[in-house]
């Protein structure tokens, strides 16, 4: 109220009706005035973290990503600046999953849930998700490393078959400097027990594990990553083109996911970071 008298008014008379001093008056209307650089920063922090992210970040990954940058600052500092810049994350619900019926014997589940490995190259788990682009689907396949949920191979294909499955674990195994001894998990997918793609993890000397059939929490590591993945990245009405779709989850999976966004399981370290902070010659780029 004081705020809005004319200039005409006498502010002695209207400090004296509400009981105020005039120091108390005028040094309220110079701290008004006052631009805070400190919160403006901040604000301006936030806001980018947040638009990177499509806005998908949360207050706990946007305050992973600015510690690691260097800033000292509380989740509620974060929360509170996104309030006041009307920033809301854009979380999915609950996703169904199905019970398990029938085990298959022939390739074990020798994972068993233990998704905690010791080192990296020790245990890979690979899963396919779909993708519209250009006006139909198209079909990702990833290669996770577990140690620390790294991206570690992947492949888009307009072909759900085992050629697409292949070409993600040959990037892996490529990459990580064609390591021996790795365990790869996937669920039990027709591409991952066809012949073709069986004979290559043979070739790579790696040992076989099958999820039960119909249990998605046997591959959870997968799951969640398609799902972030899904939530967070790809637009809502899918992509235009093959080539940016290509792109576009390429710089998400490589760069985004394994560089820059932070991940629970790390402690709030980015996959690829944690990894390199662990076992710097891990090979992962």
């Amino acid at each position: 109220m004081i705020d809005r008298l004319s200039e005409h008014e006498p502010v002695e008379l209207v400090c004296e009706a509400f009981g105020i001093s005039r120091s108390s008056y005028y040094d309220s209307r110079r701290r008004r005035k006052q631009i805070d650089p400190e919160k403006l920063r901040l604000r301006s922090k936030v806001n980018q973290l947040f638009n990177e992210s499509r806005s998908s970040a949360g207050s706990r990954s946007i305050m992973g990503s600015m510690r690691e940058e260097g800033f000292q600052i509380g989740r509620f500092k974060v929360r509170s600046l996104m309030r006041d810049l009307g920033l809301v994350s854009k979380q999915p619900g609950r996703h169904a999953y199905k019970s398990a019926t029938v085990e298959r014997v022939d390739i074990p589940n020798h994972l068993n849930r233990e998704f905690a490995v010791q080192a990296p190259n020790q245990a890979w788990c690979g899963d396919i998700t779909y993708i519209w682009a250009q006006g139909r689907w198209c079909y990702l396949a990833v290669v996770l490393d577990l140690f620390s949920r790294c991206v570690v191979g992947w492949a888009l294909s307009s072909h759900p078959n085992a050629e697409l499955v292949i070409r993600a674990l040959d990037m892996a195994y490529e990459q990580r400097g064609r390591p021996q001894d790795v365990m790869f998990h996937s669920d039990q997918g027709s591409q991952y027990v066809s012949r073709k793609f069986r004979q290559r993890l043979w070739r790579y000397r790696m040992r076989q594990s099958m999820s039960r059939r119909g249990n998605c929490w046997d591959n959870a590591p997968m799951e969640r990553l398609f799902r972030s993945l899904k939530s967070e990245w790809i637009p809502g009405t899918g992509y235009t083109t093959f080539k940016e779709a290509q792109r576009d989850i390429s710089y998400y999976l490589m760069t985004r996911y394994n560089w820059l966004r932070p991940h629970q399981f790390n402690d709030g370290l980015a996959p690829a970071r944690a990894e390199e902070k662990l076992y710097p010659l891990s090979g992962i780029s």
